[in-house]
């Protein structure tokens, strides 16, 4: 790092900046998702592996920060998707245990309602990713019952449909995949899951934790500046299965996040996030990289998942029912309506 870089670094590090928290920036969200690609193992498939799949996840990783914006509408109905304001007591609001969610945003609201809060104020981050999870557990669906569909098919006009509707749903699983980096990524920030997200705020502060906007500093032009992508890969954890429902799955993603915002203050008040010092490096790797890992194992167990999926509409069908040659999926696909 060059000495003007350096000083620079500390300054915006020193007495931080007066703009709105995106978590990571564009380095860290980027390294996260192909980071997380470039980890997937053999049994998905094929075209994740390919290059050009890797780097269109790693540019779209980014997207949501960068549709910011766009509109009232639309900034103050998806801005809060990017964090939630996790207490001390390891709650939200004190009413909702992260390991515990509501299973819908209607019941995660009532609860908050009843706190006297509510998800655009503190946040919905777990049903980001949530969502976005389900949603490419279902691409993969129906990127199976293309392939198998197509293999199937006796009528070429059929096969030449599905062959295609197998490659538009290739595009729109990177896009999903890029949506679903973006929210893991969000929630290995230690910032984004917690009341304390720019500075320790208004709160009790008997350890003397700076009350300093150190949010995007720290987030974005020091990321970039310490961080690298081999590093951030081999620090990734093994493949981890909790054997557990995406939510509770997600729950404790999210409270394990929790738990390292003392540690970055911590840090922080130890002067380890200046030029030079190695562990503030070794603790922003290690939680770039705890959204990589993550990233990488739901992106596996999406495809896992999605073989005892269902597909189509009135009736549904079994992805396995159609990749065993017992159900033509063309009309239900194309649309017989």
């Amino acid at each position: 790092m060059s000495v003007g870089r350096s000083v620079a670094l500390a300054a915006l590090l020193a007495v931080g900046v007066a703009s709105e928290a995106v978590a990571w920036g564009s380095s860290g969200h980027r390294m996260v998702g192909v980071a997380a690609m470039r980890s997937l193992p053999a049994e998905l498939p094929d075209f994740l592996r390919e290059a050009g799949s890797v780097t269109a996840v790693g540019e779209l990783s980014r997207e949501p920060d960068r549709s910011r914006g766009s509109g009232k509408t639309h900034d103050a109905d998806r801005d809060p998707g990017h964090f939630v304001d996790g207490g001390d007591d390891g709650k939200i609001a004190g009413v909702v245990a992260f390991k515990a969610l509501p299973p819908t945003r209607d019941d995660y609201e009532t609860a908050l309602r009843s706190a006297g809060v509510s998800s655009w104020k503190i946040g919905y981050l777990p049903y980001s990713i949530i969502e976005d999870w389900q949603q490419l557990t279902k691409d993969f669906a129906y990127w199976r019952v293309d392939k198998a569909g197509a293999r199937n098919a006796t009528d070429p006009a059929h096969k030449a449909w599905l062959e295609s509707d197998a490659l538009r749903r290739q595009a729109q699983i990177l896009v999903d995949i890029g949506l679903l980096s973006h929210f893991v990524g969000d929630g290995s920030m230690p910032l984004h899951a917690s009341i304390h997200f720019n500075g320790w705020g208004a709160f009790p502060n008997p350890n003397g934790y700076t009350t300093e906007r150190v949010h995007v500093p720290w987030e974005g032009a020091y990321v970039r500046q310490v961080v690298t992508l081999d590093a951030v890969k081999a620090t990734m954890r093994p493949f981890h299965d909790c054997n557990c429902p995406i939510d509770q799955r997600v729950g404790a993603y999210l409270a394990d996040d929790l738990a390292t915002v003392i540690p970055f203050y911590e840090l922080e008040k130890a002067g380890a996030f200046k030029p030079g010092a190695p562990k503030g490096v070794e603790f922003t790797t290690a939680r770039v990289a705890a959204g990589a890992a993550e990233l990488r194992d739901e992106i596996v167990l999406a495809w896992q998942a999605s073989a005892q999926a269902k597909v189509g509409y009135a009736p549904e069908f079994g992805v396995g029912d159609v990749e065993s040659g017992k159900i033509d999926p063309y009309d239900s696909l194309y649309g017989d309506d």
